[in-house]
C-alpha cells in the first residue's frame, strides 16, 4: 500500500517507519513531552516499538495512523502526529507532540491541521475526538485552533482528562499550503 505523505508550508509528514524507533523514543521519553503523553511514565523502548508497529500496521489494515513529522528540508524527527481508534472503540482520536524546541511556533498546529484535513477529505472521517489533561492549557489552545469544541471532562486509563471534538461538517481547513502525494 503507497504510504500517504503529507506536506504543508514548513513540515513534512510521513507514516511511521521501524527506523523511527530510536528518535520517537527519544522523544517521548523527553520530560517536557512525557509530562502529558504518557503521564509521566519513562516508557521502554519495547512499548514505543509496540504503539509504532500498532500505527504501521493501523496504516496498512485503515489507511490512517501516526506520521513522523519533520521541519522541511532537514532530516530530523521534530514531532508526530496523527490518528488512532480510541481505545476498544471506533471513535478516531487525534494525537500529537512536538519537540519542546519547536514549541510556540504554530508547527504542532500546522500538522494536526493538515492532517485533519486529510482525516475529513480523504478518509471520509465524520467526527474526531482529542484530549488531554487538564493542565495541559498549550493542547487546549491548539485543540481550539482547529476548531474542536470542548465535549466532556472524564477519567480515562485512570487518568482525567478534557476531550474535545470536531464533526466534518465544523472544519474549516483554511488557505495555508497543503499538498498530499503517495510513495510505494
Amino acid at each position: 500500500m503507497a504510504s500517504p505523505i503529507i506536506e504543508t508550508a514548513r513540515l513534512l509528514l510521513r507514516p511511521y517507519t521501524q527506523d523511527d524507533l530510536e528518535a520517537l523514543h527519544r522523544l517521548w521519553t523527553d520530560p517536557d513531552v512525557r509530562r502529558y503523553l504518557w503521564d509521566n511514565v519513562i516508557i521502554s523502548k519495547e512499548r514505543a516499538a509496540s504503539f509504532l508497529q500498532d500505527s504501521i500496521a493501523c496504516f496498512e489494515r485503515h489507511g490512517f495512523g501516526q506520521w513522523a513529522v519533520y521541519d522541511k528540508g532537514k532530516d530530523a524527527l521534530i514531532g508526530f502526529c496523527g490518528f488512532r481508534f480510541l481505545d476498544d472503540t471506533p471513535e478516531i482520536e487525534l494525537l500529537y507532540g512536538m519537540a519542546p524546541a519547536y514549541w510556540g511556533q504554530g508547527l504542532t498546529t500546522e500538522a494536526a491541521g493538515a492532517v485533519l484535513r486529510y482525516g475529513f477529505d480523504v478518509l471520509a472521517f465524520t467526527r474526531v475526538i482529542a484530549d488531554a489533561d487538564p493542565p495541559n492549557v498549550a493542547s487546549f489552545r491548539i485543540m481550539e485552533k482547529l476548531g474542536m469544541r470542548y465535549e466532556s471532562r472524564k477519567r480515562r486509563h485512570n487518568v482525567e482528562v478534557i476531550a474535545y471534538a470536531i464533526a466534518r461538517e465544523d472544519f474549516q481547513p483554511g488557505t495555508a499550503y497543503y499538498r498530499v502525494y503517495h510513495k510505494p
